[in-house]
């Protein structure tokens, strides 16, 4: 495979993060083909700031707050909120987070960044995650920083249920999606519909 002139590789640089601002150094380098090194000084270069310098200047600007959950209750840290629309949150898996035994991410930690989402996504003090229907597409492991996104699909107004999708990826691999109902404002409705073991998050 010809090798990209460094012009060439610069540009792709580009694109894949416009593409895809959480994507780390360590994918860069799989992607292109290039030592880390390269891609530091492609990046300095380029002036764009490493992934965590990125997340910071995304979290800075103005988004829609949380209303339905304290944010210290949302799994991950949200860079990115339209109530009622879409909301995007990163969540880096460390060792408490791990089976000790193989590094690989317990299961209800993927679920909960991506159901803490979906409630927050929800323009609501009460939101109250009624059914969720989900797939683990591949394991998650130690050190791997998980994108979550949500897509609010429908809703039912100021009282009544909302659905939302999100995908959650490791660099553009998608590893985890699912499609949760979420109740809104509706506690009589919410209490009388038998379903007892939804949670908030």
């Amino acid at each position: 495979m010809e090798r990209m002139s460094k012009k060439e590789r610069q540009q792709k640089l580009l694109s894949i993060i416009e593409g895809n601002p959480f994507v780390t150094d360590r994918e860069l380098t799989r992607q292109l083909k290039v030592s880390i090194q390269t891609i530091r000084l492609d990046r300095m270069e380029l002036g764009i700031p490493e992934l965590r310098e990125r997340m910071k200047q995304m979290a800075e600007h103005s988004y829609d707050q949380v209303r339905s959950l304290p944010a210290d209750e949302v799994v991950g840290d949200i860079v990115d909120l339209q109530l009622d629309r879409s909301g995007i949150s990163i969540f880096e898996i460390r060792g408490e987070h791990v089976f000790s035994r193989n590094g690989i991410a317990r299961g209800h930690y993927v679920f909960g960044q991506a159901n803490s989402l979906a409630v927050a996504v929800i323009n609501d003090e009460i939101a109250l995650t009624a059914s969720a229907e989900v797939r683990f597409v591949r394991m998650v492991r130690l050190g791997e920083k998980c994108i979550a996104k949500a897509q609010v699909r429908s809703q039912a107004g100021r009282a009544g249920k909302a659905e939302v999708d999100v995908f959650t990826y490791v660099g553009e691999e998608l590893v985890f999606q699912g499609h949760f109902i979420v109740y809104r404002s509706a506690v009589e409705e919410y209490s009388e519909g038998g379903n007892r073991s939804a949670d908030r998050h």
